[in-house]
């Protein structure tokens, strides 16, 4: 059989835009032989739709646009994801569902079995699992359509803690026992560059443990904080990956099963390198998605907001992109002459405006009720706030929208001003540490310099004070990293993380920090999601808490 692989970016709501995608690459696995077409897990309302499933139209037009694709499906099959009702007395209102669809019809619908509750995903809110088990007969073949997390009831975990059987029912044990002779896995499985490769890993190894070849579609583009990276895959029955296709991008393949041909995989990437080229997705979908084409952010001469330009620029074009220099007394010389540079470079519009009479303005309002106190961060977060009223102004003004530079190091620990450098639509470093960010600068400039030496070599201040540097208030990102990973990835306690070498009073004070910081980051931008866990929807924790 000639299975077409069909990795498409989608958007939410979409249906006349989805549907017409999805029948546009049902006419192309037509003209190329294929017998079976398979697109990702919700394809037809896009991954992932939260509370608009509880809406009767949504589900309505959902419905609709299925049977809309169906009626095209002559002479080849195709399977979509897309929401179906329940029809059981009992039970949550919709399953999560893979629909079958041949000669113009809708031939059968296998639901999802297991529905994730952990980090990002929220599926069991709305959906009842399934508890039936059936395969598909076509053309002689019989195929096991499973749904994303269906084939990942065994996932490695970050501590002791957890475990890795983490349901009760196994759904390829029960599809096993029906012998099927290969398996459709159609998935939506975010990017997280310190999960990536565990993914490959567990479709491997369901394919050596069951004989069976796999093939796994996924999708790609960026749904806000999600980015869905693709990699799609075929696996053959030995448990080899066989055929694999593009990171970021959308795709299509046709894949003989008797006769898959030779191995064709996809570059081999490093981390910071998809870490970038996912953070341009996720910039270029959310402002595509959302009708919007112009950006703007202010560029300071540091790390931050140079990393966060040059990744605006590339996902937006330089036409739309946009930045003000925004310094005060206390901005070195070098700040600003590296940020001007740094726009000349990239060719795109910049304006200088200095702060300081809007700054000296406020502080005189404010004297009397200052008066007989010590000068402190209160002043210093009054020249964040005034840039961000001017940022803000050219947002409103031209509909730009703002983007926040606020790397995760920074997030974790509160290092920012509310209404001030917090400000912004989209945040586009939120998820990247510190570390990260000057090795995305290193290979920004890997064959030429883009990013000013000196940005990059100086040591990292928000200049709000004289001589001030990020050290005078954290460790050094190096160290600071380091915890920060092993409490908010590896969810590691105190006393685990002084195990692995660090200071005690060290680890206390920036746990204390991250602890004591939750209501900043409750009233941040959305972030565009890298990791395997992300501050917002993927991180929830209390607002008012003693632990």
């Amino acid at each position: 059989m000639k299975v077409a692989l069909a990795q498409l970016n989608y958007i939410i709501g979409d249906f006349e835009g989805n549907a017409a995608k999805i029948i546009e690459h049902i006419e192309k696995a037509k003209i190329a032989g294929a017998d079976l077409v398979v697109f990702s897990e919700l394809s037809v309302t896009g991954y992932y739709p939260h509370d608009l499933l509880e809406k009767k139209e949504f589900i309505r037009k959902a419905e609709e646009t299925v049977k809309q694709i169906a009626a095209s499906c002559h002479g080849i099959a195709a399977i979509v994801g897309a929401p179906r009702i329940n029809e059981n007395e009992q039970g949550k209102t919709l399953f999560n569902s893979a629909f079958f669809l041949v000669e113009g019809k809708i031939q059968s619908v296998h639901n999802k079995t297991l529905l994730p509750t952990y980090d990002i995903f929220d599926e069991y809110r709305h959906f009842e699992p399934n508890r039936d088990f059936d395969i598909v007969e076509y053309k002689g073949e019989r195929i096991a359509v499973t749904i994303c997390e269906d084939l990942w009831d065994e996932q490695p975990t970050a501590n002791e803690f957890g475990k890795n059987k983490l349901y009760r029912v196994s759904p390829m044990e029960e599809l096993a026992k029906l012998q099927p002779e290969f398996v459709v896995n159609i998935s939506a499985s975010p990017f997280s560059y310190n999960q990536e490769n565990w993914r490959k890993d567990v479709l491997v190894k369901k394919a050596k443990k069951y004989n069976l070849p796999i093939f796994y579609v996924n999708q790609t583009g960026a749904q806000t904080e999600l980015i869905f990276d693709g990699g799609s895959v075929f696996i053959n029955v030995h448990g080899k990956i066989v055929k694999e296709l593009k990171y970021f991008e959308e795709d299509f393949l046709v894949v003989d099963t008797q006769n898959p041909g030779g191995i064709k995989l996809q570059p081999e990437t490093n981390r910071i390198e998809k870490i970038y080229d996912a953070l341009v997705l996720g910039i270029r979908d959310y402002f595509g998605k959302n009708g919007f084409r112009q950006a703007t952010l202010g560029l300071s001469g540091g790390i931050d907001s140079a990393v966060t330009v040059v990744l605006a620029v590339r996902a937006l074009g330089p036409e739309n992109v946009r930045v003000l220099l925004l310094p005060s007394k206390y901005s070195s010389y070098h700040s600003v002459e590296d940020a001007r540079q740094l726009a000349e470079n990239l060719k795109i519009r910049y304006d200088i405006l200095n702060i300081q009479s809007a700054v000296d303005s406020f502080e005189k309002e404010l004297a009397p009720l200052f008066e007989g106190t010590q000068s402190g961060i209160a002043e210093e977060n009054i020249q964040a706030r005034a840039r961000g009223i001017y940022l803000m102004a050219i947002s409103n003004k031209f509909g730009h929208i703002l983007l926040n530079t606020t790397n995760k190091s920074e997030c974790a620990v509160g290092y920012g001003t509310l209404y001030g450098d917090m400000n912004g639509g989209l945040a586009v470093l939120g998820d990247v540490y510190k570390t990260d960010v000057f090795k995305m600068a290193r290979f920004i400039n890997r064959e030429r310099e883009i990013i000013p030496e000196n940005t990059i070599v100086k040591p990292p201040s928000a200049e709000l004070r004289p001589e001030q540097k990020d050290t005078d208030s954290l460790p050094e990102y190096e160290i600071l990293d380091e915890i920060l990973f092993s409490f908010i990835e590896q969810n590691l306690s105190p006393k685990e993380i002084e195990n692995k070498g660090f200071d005690a009073e060290t680890v206390k004070k920036v746990i204390r920090m991250v602890n004591t910081t939750e209501y900043k980051r409750f009233q941040a931008a959305p972030i565009l999601r890298v990791s395997s866990k992300a501050f917002g929807f993927g991180r929830k924790m209390p607002l008012v808490a003693r632990y």
